[in-house]
């Protein structure tokens, strides 16, 4: 018995080998849950198109908005688990499990991690006209007149809204929330005037800032951002403590083979390491490359889950 049992055992290994070895034979799917315009859809293509010409295949970008990331999420987390379905997602994928009552899948057990790509913290940024110089000028302004400043973010329950809840009960202010299905709508409401500023990941708004298009007036990392080296941190206009950091990870869903796991692994760490890629992620977006292993991303994951899911429940966040 024990050696049929060893015997069967070294056959599927042998056959998960092969099968990572051969991997891929297909199109890869990239499912991107945010539309075009963010950080997560150029982070996507730009790896897309690199694993591509190195692994001479299509791999095929999926943008399925909605729900804070969650619609997509979901697609990723009920596809196939072969190989040929990833998800790259954004912060909200920690948040959303607190968020959302009925979320279709658990972010902790329904997906294989691959790789914590990299980090960014947040920055809050006016369109260019508007006259704010720092946040403590927009919380005189809001201060003086309660919600006559508004201020957009990527939805109802991400990171950037809950770091505006923070900010708001520390600072004894109120400014009006207005929630968007990803960064480019937000952004071209902040460029067409329709709202005032909008807080999202450095990645994000970096561009635009440095176009001069819009004005950063503050940061949300422990020091200030490398990409915004002049604009203060909340923690340096009087805001102890709070900080929050943007990130992006990749996921296939739960019960991928581990080889096809871990050679895909080893690829996006090869193309992580070509100097235009890091020059476009860490100067261009803004940001800090982790590269983390599939265990460390799991790790970071829990941790996360746990810090913004009690955010939530603390300030009882709805996604209405």
């Amino acid at each position: 018995m024990m050696r049929r049992l060893f015997i069967a055992l070294s056959l599927l290994f042998a056959a998960f080998a092969a099968l990572a070895q051969d991997w891929p034979v297909k199109p890869v799917r990239f499912i991107v849950p945010f539309p075009p315009g963010g950080s997560v859809d150029p982070l996507a293509r730009l790896l897309g198109a690199k694993l591509g010409d190195a692994l001479k295949q299509q791999f095929v970008i999926e943008n399925r908005p909605g729900a804070g990331g969650s619609i997509g999420t979901a697609m990723a987390a009920k596809a196939p688990a072969d190989g040929y379905t990833f998800v790259v997602v954004f912060d909200s994928h920690a948040v959303n499990q607190a968020l959302i009552s009925r979320l279709p899948y658990d972010a902790a057990k329904d997906f294989a991690p691959v790789m914590l790509v990299g980090t960014a913290p947040y920055a809050i940024a006016t369109q260019a006209a508007k006259p704010w110089k720092s946040l403590r000028e927009v919380v005189a302004a809001a201060k003086a007149k309660p919600e006559s400043v508004s201020i957009g973010s990527i939805g109802n329950g991400t990171l950037g809204h809950l770091v505006l809840v923070q900010a708001q009960q520390a600072g004894g202010f109120k400014i009006t929330h207005v929630p968007f299905a990803g960064g480019g709508p937000m952004n071209q409401n902040i460029l067409g005037g329709q709202i005032d500023m909008g807080i999202g990941s450095v990645a994000l708004l970096t561009p635009q800032v440095r176009g001069g298009k819009m004005r950063a007036i503050a940061t949300t990392g422990h020091q200030r951002a490398q990409a915004l080296p002049d604009v203060p941190t909340l923690i340096e206009q009087g805001f102890a403590g709070l900080t929050a950091y943007a990130w992006w990870g990749i996921y296939a869903p739960a019960g991928t083979p581990k080889p096809v796991i871990d050679r895909f692994h080893g690829e996006l760490t090869n193309a992580l390491a070509l100097p235009d890629v890091r020059k476009t992620l860490t100067e261009t977006l803004g940001m800090d490359l982790n590269v983390s292993t599939p265990e460390a991303l799991q790790k970071w994951t829990l941790e996360q889950l746990a810090h913004w899911g009690r955010i939530v429940k603390e300030n009882s966040i709805k996604t209405d």
